[in-house]
């Protein structure tokens, strides 16, 4: 399934810019502009291409300024307790202030790592016809009359009842 990806000139594109980000602000951490320029080249080409970035990438790119999220360097990681108890993640862009807010519940998974959104553990439906409904021919008694009808009789269990087409 990995190597059947659709566009993954692009994928490679975008995971070159995503490193190269994080390589500019390693060097040089006063370089910022430069790691946002990458994050946003990014950003446009998923766009454009009606891409989906892996979640993870996208919670360390800042919405607003397109801004690499590196905690201590562009940006600050708080833990806090909301309401009911709850423990929240707050992480704040130092570039343009904008808060993203992330739940730390241990059992939370997001879609994407669910079974059931991945395309291989769906089931088709059956392409034939259904089991439900069953085509019969009847003849008529009539020698002269119409030519035969077909009608479709529901299952047992829905009481034969028959509809005519």
């Amino acid at each position: 399934m990995a190597g059947n990806i659709k566009d993954k000139e692009a994928f490679q594109r975008l995971n070159f810019l995503y490193q190269a980000a994080h390589c500019v602000l390693a060097q040089n951490p006063e370089n910022i502009d430069l790691a946002r320029f990458y994050c946003f080249t990014q950003k446009t080409i998923s766009k454009r291409l009606v891409l989906r970035q892996d979640p993870s990438v996208k919670r360390t790119i800042c919405k607003k300024c397109c801004t690499l999220l590196v905690p201590g360097v562009t940006s600050t990681v708080r833990q806090k307790r909301g309401p009911r108890r709850q423990c929240r993640t707050i992480v704040r862009c130092l570039s343009c202030g904008l808060t993203k807010r992330f739940p730390n519940n241990p059992k939370h998974k997001l879609w994407v790592d669910q079974p059931e959104a991945q395309l291989e553990n769906q089931t088709l439906p059956d392409a034939g016809p259904s089991s439900k409904y069953t085509i019969q021919e009847k003849k008529s008694d009539f020698s002269s009359g119409p030519a035969p009808t077909s009608q479709k009789t529901l299952s047992s269990d829905q009481k034969n009842l028959t509809c005519e087409n």
